[in-house]
């Protein structure tokens, strides 16, 4: 069907959006550094297609005088030419328009810009969305607050068993930034998902407009408000690179055959059109590439970007290596891992060097003078059941006056990483753990991770414990931290948890559970279960009435066959009171030892704050939620979180109408931050707004994110076991910000690979039918939450069989009206109106190219496409029951 703006989406073929058509006739192959051009050009110079860098003294002056603004820079994954930076007030994002003003800045690197004159700001119409105007973002929660242990899948059952949905912890501790935008698994709902199967030649749909008429200058709306204008910039200086340079993409020869550049150069053309299109030398290329490039049409490579000169609209690359066929999941998960940076190399032997070496190894005698012994305790583990690295045990102990002691015992990894070591180094530098669907990539050596500090049942261990006394409703008494050395009496998986609780009277047959250590019984593990649950309901309570907030975002989990290691099924993960249980005591600890440490070290203390919403986001949904009739109050996070449980039923539409809102809310939230106490001078910036506690930071997870390492390090000194790690506040902060990044990076990472399984599965097992609630309304295309999967897409109907479509606005709400061509030519034509909240039916359904899919409306009133069911029971083969 012919689209009437499809002129548009010419630009991704030739000249990128804001550079003069100086490129030539031949699109592709040719720019404004060809040799045909230069004679043409002025007195035959290069003419530059980008400005200068500013200096660094005129950029430090500038950023002091406030003429120079600083930020990270996020380009629109579905509209690449529109960039944006956060406005440092908090409101409406800085607008950065076309490749030109992005000054060969890449997603992610922290940019100055200069602000145009307000003749240049962009327009923002009225009836525009306000998706335009703030970028795609890719959710940004703190994993606080969404969910804490998540699924991670890995290949079926270690002993052949039937096909087992396999999970691993991802974060304990909190639930976070949820990328969507948010630190999890999808948190956000697979926001990013869409992005990275999405159509990307199709542009927004409701957007369509030239580049004149986008940035239509303030002069033509003299007559209207001026908050419809929207502060322009260009980029005049890139701080600090943070993209990696690198990505993956396809090679393909120069559109011009007799220029001189053919004979020298391919084009690479990255997947993310993100980044710009790429002259690698020829002599980097397969020795065959010229002759016959057909054969590499569907080949994978990595290209990094070495220069960028100031006169080419094209970057100079490198190829670095060829990674197999697009589509399989092996060469697509090693481009990820290298576009976002993630080291998956293996362990020098430097580092291995710094390993105990005498295996198997022992506890050595000296460590039980300087711990508490705890190894009679009755202390357990609960995690997925295929975890492998174990860093957080429990114990609960009932006291003669009714109350309880009850332990977290944190695995003591800063026992096996000397500082300053090589090892130390690495896992520094790697910063977190990184859990794809399939694998881990671990942040220490296995045999830490997997062995020597994973709480292993029957096997004594080096801990940390933080030990309070409390009452049944969880009001803190007395509390402990020392070294420890347990000896965990059993593995429970969150299952045997959770039927622990649900069957608080019955005892659970031996064959339930896992082998239990002779010294305790599963009565005795069983009762600390249920005591455990009894007091985490009561934090879990207390915390809310005090203004906490959660985003439950959905999330998916994958049953994957453990000989092809493809997704056979996919579920929504399901949280459940075991899950609740390990986190109150994990968020517990972590506070304790949040003031334990700002109160010994006030200026080295590393904790971790979660700043509020961005302001204009945040007002934009308020009055989006008036506009719907929704009564929300989003006066604190403790309110928002009021509105979200109270305001809705339990009934199917309810339910997915508070999905739809949760991920609406998730948008305007932003990242949790690690950061050094000494750095940040107002104490209420170190708040948790989705906790909404004054202190927090992170201890219970050592074995896969270095910033608890650091903690524990900060903790023992302030416990007098050792000296204060000689490290002045600046460098603790240049170390947090390095583990904010790298965390950013994995969490992206983590939604990617979710992304690239799902679109696998879609491809294997599609097409899958779900329903699906509207999200927005554009004018030519809608954006639906697909229930079922927890995935967003947008919807265009020119992709449907309709006679025609028609927009407009009810009061303020968008609404599309699709007439639907008839089947049969006797019948008349269906109209369907789709409106926020709306609920549809949708298909889910592979394209043809590589590890792309396309959400389809279903016509109204049709039955279960042919042949869906059968795909529909594999789909769901993972479902718990």
């Amino acid at each position: 069907m012919s689209h009437p703006d499809c002129r548009l989406n010419l630009r991704h073929l030739g000249t990128p959006r804001g550079v003069s058509s100086v490129a030539g006739p031949h699109g592709v192959g040719a720019s404004p550094g060809d040799k045909k051009l230069k004679n043409k050009s002025a007195r035959g110079k290069k003419k530059s297609v980008f400005e200068t860098y500013m200096s660094k003294e005129d950029v430090s002056e500038g950023l002091k005088r406030g003429t120079l603004i600083q930020g990270v820079l996020r380009i629109n994954p579905k509209k690449f030419h529109e960039a944006f930076i956060p406005s440092p007030d908090g409101d409406r994002d800085i607008f950065i328009d076309g490749v030109v003003a992005r000054n060969r800045a890449l997603n992610g690197d922290l940019v100055v810009v200069k602000l145009l004159p307000e003749e240049q700001w962009k327009v923002i119409k009225p009836e525009s969305s306000d998706k335009e105007t703030e970028g795609a973002y890719e959710l940004d929660l703190p994993e606080e607050l969404c969910g804490s242990h998540l699924p991670q899948q890995s290949m079926k059952g270690y002993n052949d068993s039937p096909d087992v949905i396999i999970e691993a912890q991802f974060d304990d501790s909190d639930s976070e930034d949820g990328h969507s935008n948010t630190q999890n698994v999808l948190v956000d709902g697979v926001k990013k998902l869409s992005v990275c199967v999405h159509d990307k030649g199709k542009e927004d749909a409701d957007a369509l407009v030239t580049k004149d008429e986008s940035t239509s200058t303030s002069q033509d709306t003299r007559a209207s408000p001026e908050k419809s204008l929207q502060r322009s910039a260009k980029v005049v200086y890139i701080s600090e690179k943070k993209h990696s340079r690198a990505a993956t993409g396809f090679l393909k020869l120069l559109a011009d055959k007799n220029s001189e550049l053919f004979r020298k150069y391919a084009l690479f053309s990255p997947s993310d059109h993100r980044v710009p299109r790429i002259y690698v030398p020829l002599k980097d290329c397969p020795q065959d590439f010229v002759t016959r490039p057909k054969d590499y049409a569907n080949t994978l490579f990595i290209c990094r970007i070495v220069d960028w000169k100031e006169d080419s609209n094209f970057a100079l690359g490198q190829l670095a290596k060829s990674l197999g066929q697009a589509g399989e999941i092996e060469p697509e998960t090693e481009g990820i891992l290298t576009e976002y940076g993630v080291d998956f190399s293996d362990f020098s032997s430097e580092v291995l060097d710094c390993l105990p070496q005498g295996l198997p190894w022992t506890i050595p005698p000296e460590e039980f003078s300087k711990r508490r012994d705890l190894r009679k305790d009755c202390i357990f583990t609960i995690d997925p059941s295929t975890a492998r690295d174990l860093d957080d045990a429990l114990s609960c102990k009932p006291l003669a006056d009714g109350n309880f002691e009850v332990g977290v015992h944190i695995a003591d990894v800063s026992y096996f990483v000397p500082e300053g070591s090589p090892l130390d180094k690495v896992a520094a530098e790697r910063a977190t753990s990184v859990y794809l669907v399939q694998k881990v990539i671990p942040m220490l050596p296995r045999l830490l991770c997997e062995e020597l500090c994973s709480l292993h049942p029957m096997s004594d261990k080096l801990t940390f414990s933080v030990i309070w006394t409390l009452t049944p409703e969880g009001k803190i008494l007395g509390e402990w931290f020392g070294r420890t050395i347990i000896r965990s009496c059993t593995k429970l998986s969150y299952e045997h948890a959770q039927s622990m609780i649900e069957s608080p009277t019955e005892k659970i047959p031996e064959e339930e559970l896992p082998p239990i250590s002779p010294e305790h019984t599963s009565e005795e593990v069983h009762r600390a279960v249920l005591n455990l649950h009894k007091i985490a309901k009561e934090l879990r309570k207390q915390r809310f009435v005090d203004g906490a907030l959660r985003l439950d975002q959905l999330k998916l989990a994958f049953t994957l066959d453990h000989e092809t290691g493809l997704p056979q099924g996919c579920h929504i993960y399901e949280y459940r009171d075991s899950n609740k249980l390990v986190e109150e005591f994990m968020l517990l600890a972590n506070m304790a030892v949040a003031h334990k440490t700002h109160r010994t070290f006030p200026e080295r203390a590393l904790l971790r704050r979660h700043p509020p919403p961005q302001t204009k986001m945040l007002n934009d949904l308020m009055e989006f939620c008036d506009q719907m009739g929704l009564p929300m109050d989003f006066s604190s996070a403790g309110a928002l979180n009021k509105s979200l449980t109270e305001t809705f039923g339990d009934d199917k539409y309810s339910l997915a109408r508070k999905e739809v809102l949760t991920n609406m809310c998730s948008r305007p939230m932003q990242m949790a931050l690690y950061f050094c106490s000494g750095v940040l001078q107002d104490q209420a910036q170190f708040r948790h707004y989705a906790l909404n506690v004054p202190l927090y930071t992170h201890f219970t997870s050592p074995i896969r994110r270095f910033a608890d390492v650091l903690v524990h390090r900060l903790l023992a000194a302030a416990l007098g076991y050792r000296e204060l790690p000689d490290v002045e506040p600046d460098t603790l902060q240049k170390q947090a910000d390095h583990c904010n990044d790298r965390r950013m990076a994995s969490k992206r990472v983590q939604e990617l690979s979710t992304g690239l399984f799902f679109a696998i599965l879609v491809k294997e097992s599609g097409p899958l039918e779900s329903e699906a609630m509207v999200l927005s309304v554009l004018n030519q295309a809608f954006d639906v939450l697909v229930l079922r999967y927890g995935v967003q897409k947008r919807i265009y109907c020119n992709a449907l069989p309709l006679r025609s479509h028609h927009f407009q606005r009810v009061g303020k709400k968008p609404e599309l009206t699709l007439v639907w061509e008839p089947e049969d030519m006797e019948q008349e034509p269906v109209r369907q109106v789709v409106t926020i909240f709306s609920l549809v039916e949708v298909v889910l359904q592979a394209e043809t190219t590589a590890l792309k899919y396309s959400a389809i409306l279903k016509r109204p009133g049709t039955e279960g496409l042919l042949g869906l069911q059968h795909h529909e029971e594999r789909a769901d083969s993972g479902q718990l029951d």
